[in-house]
């Protein structure tokens, strides 16, 4: 086990070698998770847990709790369930910024950065609710996420060295997962899947093209592009022309 000093867990290589030993001997989540835990617990701040990123943009609504996300035992109860049922729904700041970024990062710099309004808000209402003001959240090679939480605003106590440590833990902490995790990938039967010539029309139309001239552009009928852009509607489950080529662009399924 780690232990002693908290303060010792973050400035003492002896205690930085003990926490990288004791993440290479987890073979659960929870215990990679509980490693990182003790590593960051005089900040103070608390590992809210990982998660692996979806390859396509668009999949984060895809990811299930236990496989691709794994929660630490700190994160308050309810949270989760609130959270994940608004994100089937609604965009998160905080997952593009994941995307993009390569080094941690605040949900108060985030907010600062992308200054969201009205309904993009709402990852930032829900944490409140549950007691989670502010959290670090540290981008792993754009394939995984490591995110710790606050239950007061992160400031000054948050230094560029604490902070690169940190992240440099939620690293190692995510490549330990990968090792012990076993992927499942979405089965094959569910995933959006359209024709070329869908994806064609969708590409033209997310230029600005209107169907006239899509379909002077393809050589095809204009019937057979609407029929093409109803179907990609419906694989989609897309209001409209407009919304369906987002949601292609979204699942990069189209540049």
């Amino acid at each position: 086990m780690l232990v002693a000093s908290a303060c010792e867990t973050i400035k003492d290589i002896p205690a930085l070698v003990a926490f990288t030993d004791e993440v290479v001997r987890a073979g659960t989540p929870s215990a990679v998770l509980d490693a990182l835990q003790a590593f960051a617990m005089c900040v103070p701040l608390k590992v809210m847990g990982a998660a692996r990123l979806p390859l396509g943009v668009g999949d984060w609504r895809s990811l299930n709790l236990n496989r691709d996300i794994f929660l630490h035992s700190s994160v308050p109860k309810g949270w989760w369930g609130e959270y994940a049922n608004m994100a089937r729904r609604e965009f998160d700041p905080g997952i593009m910024m994941a995307r993009q970024s390569i080094m941690a990062f605040t949900w108060t710099e985030t907010r600062r950065m992308l200054d969201p309004i009205g309904v993009d808000q709402w990852p930032y209402e829900v944490a409140l609710k549950y007691g989670i003001r502010d959290a670090l959240t540290c981008p792993v090679g754009r394939r995984w996420v490591v995110a710790y939480w606050a239950s007061a605003p992160l400031g000054a106590e948050l230094t560029p060295a604490l902070r690169t440590l940190l992240q440099a833990a939620a690293g190692f902490s995510a490549l330990r997962l990968e090792q012990i995790v076993t992927y499942t990938p979405e089965p094959e039967d569910q995933r959006v899947r359209l024709t070329p010539r869908e994806l064609a029309v969708l590409r033209l139309v997310s230029l600005g093209h209107t169907t006239e001239e899509v379909a002077k552009l393809l050589k095809l009928g204009e019937e057979t592009v609407r029929t093409h852009l109803k179907k990609a509607q419906e694989k989609l489950s897309a209001r409209n022309r407009t919304h369906a080529a987002a949601e292609a662009i979204r699942k990069q399924m189209i540049p």
